[in-house]
């Protein structure tokens, strides 16, 4: 058994997956969807064909999927920027078609309205460095006065620190950062991130599990497995 990678980003490459599974070619798959239109999902639920999601696809479907829970990531983030003294916090969120964007969203804004801050200033980023750091420089033009900074992923987080730093702002003396992932990106960032860690390693071991169980016939309908995030400390905030 050998795994084999495909990209299925066209209507042409997604019939080449089709044509493959269905061929016997792959016995299953594991897929990786970061686009809420997306089609590929549905598309294999209506053949039957083995697969497992990463990640809650964003239009339903009976699919089986590996995720963590996205809501309390954001009210870790939320918590720890209080508990840090934060009280004009901000968030750079991902793109708010995602299911995932959404929900580091609502609950950082659920956790920050539990404590009595009920408007939370939002720019909305791509999950990459550079949109992190534009949404980070609108922010500021805005709100000045920002002293905390939720970032939806690591890379956009790396973005939002280089963006403070030509704003003459120190982190985390005068802004503190948390990020989402805790990626590589999270360790190469100056300086190194607190962020929002998803276990990747062990999200990852399980999908391979639940499709070997699909296709050994143990697994017949649709489950999902949500695993928990957790807060990593580093010098960000």
């Amino acid at each position: 058994m050998y795994p084999v990678l495909m990209f299925a980003e066209t209507e042409a490459a997604r019939q080449q997956v089709l044509a493959y599974l269905r061929q016997g070619s792959a016995d299953g798959a594991l897929v990786f969807s970061t686009h809420a239109e997306d089609p590929l999902p549905a598309l294999l639920a209506a053949e039957g064909l083995p697969c497992v999601l990463f990640a809650r696809p964003a239009l339903p479907a009976p699919l089986t999927y590996v995720d963590v829970d996205h809501r309390q990531g954001g009210r870790l983030a939320a918590e720890h920027l209080l508990a840090r003294g934060c009280r004009r916090a901000a968030t750079v969120a991902g793109p708010l078609d995602l299911p995932a964007a959404q929900d580091r969203l609502s609950g950082f804004q659920d956790a920050m309205a539990r404590h009595g801050h009920p408007y939370i200033p939002i720019a909305e980023g791509g999950f990459t460095f550079d949109s992190g750091a534009s949404a980070m420089t609108r922010l500021l033009a805005e709100h000045p006065g920002i002293d905390g900074v939720f970032a939806a992923n690591d890379l956009m987080a790396q973005g939002v620190c280089q963006a403070l730093r030509e704003g003459g702002k120190r982190v985390p003396e005068d802004v503190a950062v948390v990020g989402f992932d805790d990626s590589s990106a999270a360790v190469a960032c100056r300086p190194p991130l607190t962020t929002v860690r998803q276990p990747m390693e062990e999200m990852a071991a399980t999908m391979a599990r639940l499709l070997q169980e699909q296709i050994e016939g143990k697994l017949t309908e649709p489950t999902s497995v949500i695993f928990e995030p957790e807060l990593v400390r580093r010098a960000s905030a």
